[in-house]
């Protein structure tokens, strides 16, 4: 299969896939595109979702069709690509307390690692903002070092805490909401996801880089006591 492919969406939007699974290279096909229909919007542009593999590019249809949308994109794909930004990078503490951590001790010994080698391999992690998805300031991050993926827990927890760290496979989610999931949960972070702020609602952008850096119980109590 020769990759991009365009797919029309309903009578408003074109999805562009640049793969079929999540690789650095993929993803940074995806952003790509994005960044050059910031920089050279057709008429009509209402709004663009990247995913790991794709692009989601919504339009006006009473402004815009199908047709002409693919052919601006393949426009765009054809030219040279301009420089890219830097991606910004955040730091996002963690506590791996095993009350917050309930799921490190079988994660170990899933991996055949100790709870400090997994603590040690989720740290040394280099992570990108890949997309947001399925919950408010859900922001999954790609890069969880491959002697700790695991496939998803076969039943899903309920009642999981806001800023869980959870993994499964190569992803990882600082969680907002406490929601159930049948991911694995190795950490607390007080660092707060969702900002608040109208205009820039959660802290990351997709593209975004992330590094965890572990506190100690004390220092996450204080944080905790220290947000509103």
């Amino acid at each position: 299969m020769r990759w991009p492919l365009f797919r029309p969406v309903a009578d408003h939007a074109v999805l562009v896939e640049f793969g079929d699974r999540i690789d650095p290279a993929t993803h940074a096909a995806v952003l790509r595109l994005d960044r050059a229909l910031a920089d050279a919007p057709f008429p009509g542009l209402a709004e663009t979702i990247p995913a790991y593999v794709n692009l989601l590019v919504d339009f006006d249809p009473l402004v815009a069709d199908h047709a002409g949308v693919i052919a601006h994109l393949k426009g765009l794909l054809s030219a040279p690509e301009g420089p890219r930004p830097e991606p910004a990078e955040h730091e996002v503490a963690v506590c791996y307390d095993a009350d917050l951590a309930p799921d490190l001790p079988e994660v170990a010994a899933r991996t055949g690692l100790s709870v400090d080698a997994v603590i040690a391999a989720h740290l040394a992690g280099r992570y990108e903002v890949f997309l947001y998805g399925f919950a408010p300031g859900y922001a999954y991050l790609a890069g969880v070092p491959p002697e700790i993926r695991l496939d998803r827990k076969p039943e899903p927890v309920r009642g999981v805490p806001a800023g869980s760290v959870i993994i499964a496979g190569p992803q990882c989610i600082v969680t907002t909401l406490t929601m159930p999931t049948g991911w694995w949960i190795i950490g607390r972070s007080p660092t707060a996801i969702l900002t608040g702020d109208e205009t820039r609602p959660a802290l990351f952008d997709v593209g975004d880089r992330v590094r965890f850096r572990r506190i100690d119980r004390a220092a996450f109590d204080a944080a905790r006591r220290g947000q509103p």
